[in-house]
């Protein structure tokens, strides 16, 4: 028994985990002037006993702590792949260069503390690593380090041994790294009187403005169409949109591909924000009407929404499906991973997908036959492509990207490689018939799990060299560290918020993204309670974590010139 609670075994390593990770989780409930730290506890709490002496099986925390980010980043990449593409074009680029701007800032800043102090500036890489939660940025600063050190000559043990150097400067500053990044959200949301509330709400206007589809009420008025069937217009001039129900005098009607546009006909449309201008010129104004002024004359159809859970059904345009002309039901819009697409017939479908039709009751029933509509179905988990998609990831992370005049490779890792292939699958999953359904239950169990084996076991592993690096000099890392996350990220807080007018919870994804720090993201996901960090910080994760790496090897290679 005293080898289970102080030896150095796998049941010991596991046992260790599971209570840090259980009371980490346990402290996280309490909130303290409406603030937690939530599962970032369980990081100060493996620091803690990693510091009482308590050990683990290097091998099996290494293993933990990057299965654990594995998991966490391909969640979130899954989660938010069927959005990303559309929020990257409706402010992704401007949020990239933000978190730029901000990792750039990091490194001036390094290089300041460097040239002011007299501090090796090799040390120092170790320290932004930390400060800024790169685990990544430190492994390629280190093997860049001792690539270099063994061509001029040294051995490659004496290379690795001096490399550790940048590790305990990285895990001293690591903690700082974190609650330093978790204080500057607090402290400008006191500052700038932010009520998260009223964010989210304004950030759901906008969905409902952009993202969302949008119902339109017009008027035939354009003379082209006179006398025109629908199917030839739209198959002349559609674009993305949905013709819902026609009014034809007191009679509503399924709009079919034959029937014919007369003056004066009333349009019920389902489309996209960026489409009202174009269906105004091709069909006429709007008229001001809404949605119970069809339901009181529309007695026999009925709106109703039904789950795709056929896996069958992956891949399949709805145009192939042929609702409206097999079952004489109208999809207006497709709901995926909480986004509401307009169901234009080159949209593909997959499992999960909810469709919102319109038709009759009974063909809606044999339409939810066809598509499954079946809770049971959804609740199996789906694992083969989440477990392929990993070794795709992890392929894909450990691939070298090689630039002129920078002798090493770069890679986008353990993380970077994972989250672009799930935020991929999340996207074009459906296209090419992969079924990447995953319950909002699951995937938070898998975030969850993700986030808590990786903070665990970074908190175990630093706890170790924590004190003793802290007094050996160490303590002016944890300055540097200090100035390395608090500079750049107030100068990109206040560019952001009040020069790019981002929305607070665009800036928390912002932030803990070009930070590349997980445990910030958990922090505001549970502080605050939306998805909309996420979804930020998967628009700019990629591209930081390239930046990141990039910047340390770079800086490895001035200090060692």
């Amino acid at each position: 028994m005293h080898d289970l609670f102080f030896g150095y075994g796998v049941a010991h390593t596991i046992l260790l985990l599971a209570f840090v990770i259980g009371l980490g989780l346990y402290l996280g409930r309490f909130k303290v002037k409406g603030i937690s730290l939530g599962s970032t506890w369980i990081l100060f709490l493996g620091i803690l006993m990693g510091h009482l002496g308590f050990q683990a099986d290097l091998d099996i925390l290494h293993f933990v702590k990057e299965f654990g980010l594995i998991l966490f980043v391909f969640s979130i990449g899954l989660q938010v792949g069927p959005g990303f593409f559309h929020s990257f074009k409706q402010g992704g680029v401007k949020m990239n260069l933000l978190a730029v701007m901000n990792i750039l800032l990091a490194v001036a800043v390094t290089y300041a503390i460097s040239a002011f102090t007299g501090e090796d500036l090799k040390t120092m890489v170790g320290v932004m690593s930390g400060a800024v939660t790169n685990t990544p940025g430190l492994g390629a600063a280190q093997q860049t380090f001792v690539d270099v050190a063994v061509s001029g000559g040294s051995s490659t043990l004496a290379a690795s041994e001096a490399s550790e150097q940048l590790a305990s400067a990285y895990a001293v500053a690591y903690p700082i790294g974190v609650i330093g990044v978790i204080l500057i959200v607090v402290l400008f949301k006191a500052i700038f009187r932010i009520d998260h509330q009223k964010e989210r709400e304004a950030l759901d206007a906008l969905d409902d403005k952009s993202t969302q589809a949008r119902r339109m009420h017009l008027e035939v008025d354009n003379p082209a169409i006179f006398g025109h069937k629908l199917g030839d217009v739209l198959s002349q001039f559609g674009g993305d949109f949905v013709v819902s129900r026609i009014m034809k005098g007191e009679e509503i009607l399924m709009p079919m591909a034959d029937t014919v546009l007369e003056k004066g006909d009333k349009l019920l449309i389902v489309t996209s924000q960026e489409e009202v201008d174009k269906i105004r010129i091709l069909f006429g104004k709007e008229v001001s009407m809404h949605q119970q002024d069809w339901a009181e004359k529309d007695h026999h159809m009925v709106t109703r929404r039904i789950v795709v859970t056929k896996s069958s059904l992956t891949g399949k345009t709805l145009r192939e499906l042929g609702f409206r002309s097999a079952y004489g039901v109208s999809v207006t819009r497709v709901i995926r991973a909480g986004v509401e697409l307009v169901a234009h017939p080159s949209l593909y479908i997959q499992m999960g997908d909810g469709l919102m039709c319109v038709g009759t009751e009974k063909n809606i029933e044999r339409l939810a036959q066809k598509v499954g509509n079946s809770n049971d179905a959804l609740n199996k988990p789906n694992l083969v492509p989440i477990f392929l998609g990993i070794v795709v990831g992890i392929i894909f992370g450990s691939l070298p990207i090689r630039f002129p005049g920078i002798p090493q490779a770069i890679k986008l890792g353990l993380a970077g490689g994972p989250l672009i292939i799930a935020i991929l699958l999340g996207h074009f999953g459906p296209k090419y018939k992969v079924t990447t359904y995953v319950t909002t239950s699951a995937n938070l169990m898998l975030r969850e799990i993700g986030i808590s084996l990786f903070l665990a076991a970074v908190g175990i592993g630093a706890g170790g060299e924590f004190w003793s690096s802290i007094v050996g000099g160490g303590y002016w890392w944890i300055l540097y560290g200090a100035g390395i996350t608090l500079i750049p990220l107030c100068i990109t807080f206040i560019v952001a918020r009040l020069l790019c007018k981002l929305n607070f919870y665009q800036i928390c994804g912002l932030i803990s993204g070009s930070c590349t720090n997980p445990p910030v993201l958990a922090f505001a996901q549970g502080m605050y309670g939306s998805d909309y960090t996420s979804v930020s910080y998967a628009t700019v994760y990629p591209l930081s974590m390239f930046m990141r790496v990039l910047v340390a090897q770079v800086l490895i290679l001035i200090a060692m010139a």
